[in-house]
């Protein structure tokens, strides 16, 4: 494996082209060392859920590779009990390469069998090895086992963090259209006035938008966890045993508990990621939703004074370092950052998915940490929106209906009676001299001429009832 250690803290280890000088503490090998030296570009490593999901992929390989007589019993229960600590996270700080590295992943496919190796290594009596190649890379390739890996975590995250969060975010927003469902408020359009809505129609309709994203994201689910695993290195499967690919995946399936499969086509699955564009696009969507969302709050807590003041936000901190007593929408301002970060996630992800060449994508690294980036930031600005803000909400009834009567669009249900020409006279006229749209219809003499009469009228400016059809 290695020469004897150095006295200025390094070791040589060998690799096929060649010599490299290792931290002496380091369970990576010479591979994972070139790859240090040759990408130091953003410090930026490995997300914490795939480097989980490649050590589940390595423990399953292994039993399946042992079962299957590709490698030795001892050798397979070695690299498994090694591949569950760095599944635990055990080992993560010898996980040092970066991000933007060799396209496919293969310098994080080869820390993942060299850190393995060297620990399954020690698990085994004096003389007895574990090759990062042989053994923990058997029946495999960088080529199938690092797309799926970004199968696994990302089928992982959207399942167990952003689904269950915006479930979370939709229930704090269904409840909240309960509490307001009776509170009428002038409707915008064009951020103009409209005929009035209620407070509880716009928050289901928020909740509404958000549970359809868990919706889009269910319905990707089926291809994102379609794995390649078994195809090696073009799709062939070629240095695999019979029935490897969809034992393996059976395997890891049962130790993650996630619904996956055999990929379809093993050449599609090899030579594109587009599943991991399609959930991106969705990814995005939610983004956008959670845009709307947060603006939609900032502009109606917007004030105290000077605003629209219709809601108020909970006070989480001072606003400002030099005006006393000033409180900002601080959550839904961090929200709209997620999303813009998203956004720009999912622009990434696209074009890496565009560049893809025959049998392989090479812009796997980056389409992992953008994707995976994505959920964890979607589905922890989910629960703090909701649990921060949505669910601390309060209406400010008074001045919402204020808004409501006062609006020249509540004079639409008018048409009828007097129609569209004669309702706009008395909207201008409404505006023009600062008079609610009742006085203006009495001063105009409707009444009079017998075209409606006051409780026609009455009925007609009853801003709740204008709220349903």
């Amino acid at each position: 494996m290695n020469d004897t250690d150095q006295a200025d803290g390094h070791r040589i280890e060998h690799d096929s082209m060649g010599e490299v000088r290792v931290p002496a503490h380091a369970k990576w090998r010479a591979q994972t060392q070139r790859a240090v030296e040759n990408f130091p570009i953003s410090g930026q490593r490995l997300e914490r859920a795939h480097i989980e999901a490649l050590a589940r992929i390595k423990a399953a390989a292994a039993q399946v590779n042992a079962e299957l007589g590709v490698i030795d019993e001892d050798r397979a229960e070695a690299i498994v009990s090694a591949a569950a600590e760095v599944a635990e996270g055990r080992w993560d700080e010898h996980f040092p390469v970066d991000v933007f590295q060799t396209g496919s992943g293969t310098s994080s496919n080869m820390n993942t069998n060299e850190v393995i190796a060297t620990l399954a290594t020690e698990r085994l009596p004096e003389g007895r090895e574990v090759h990062p190649n042989d053994h923990v890379n058997a029946s495999q390739s960088s080529n199938d086992v690092f797309p799926s890996s970004i199968h696994i975590a990302a089928t992982s995250a959207v399942t167990r963090d952003l689904i269950p969060a915006l479930e979370h975010l939709a229930a704090s927003l269904e409840r909240k259209s309960a509490e307001f469902a009776t509170v009428v408020k002038s409707g915008r359009t064009h951020l103009m006035d409209a005929t009035p809505v209620t407070l509880g129609q716009e928050f289901g309709g928020y909740a509404a938008q958000v549970a359809y994203g868990a919706e889009r994201l269910r319905s990707a689910l089926p291809r994102l966890a379609e794995l390649p695993l078994g195809g090696t290195a073009v799709g062939t499967g070629i240095n695999t045993p019979a029935g490897f690919s969809a034992t393996v995946i059976a395997a890891v399936a049962r130790a993650t508990g996630l619904p996956l499969t055999e990929a379809r086509d093993h050449f599609e699955a090899q030579g594109a990621r587009d599943a991991l564009v399609e959930t991106s696009g969705q990814l995005r969507t939610v983004a956008v939703s959670l845009t709307k969302i947060a603006n939609d709050l900032r502009w109606m807590a917007s004030g105290p004074r000077t605003g629209l003041a219709e809601i108020n936000l909970p006070d989480l901190q001072p606003g400002s370092s030099i005006m006393p007593g000033k409180v900002n929408p601080v959550i839904p301002e961090a929200v709209l950052m997620v999303a813009a970060q998203v956004t720009g996630n999912d622009t990434t992800v696209a074009v890496a998915g565009a560049a893809g060449n025959f049998e392989l994508n090479v812009m796997l690294p980056v389409m992992a940490k953008n994707l995976l980036e994505s959920v964890r930031l979607l589905a922890n600005a989910s629960r703090l929106l909701a649990d921060r803000t949505v669910d601390g909400i309060t209406a400010n009834v008074e001045r919402a209906r204020e808004y409501a009567e006062s609006s020249p669009s509540v004079v639409t249900p008018l048409n009828k009676y007097i129609g569209y020409e004669e309702a706009a006279k008395v909207a201008k006229k409404s505006l023009a001299e600062r008079k609610t749209i009742r006085e203006v219809v009495l001063e105009s003499g409707y009444v009079e001429r017998g075209d409606l009469t006051v409780e026609q009228l009455d009925e007609a400016l009853d801003v709740l009832r204008m709220t349903r059809p």
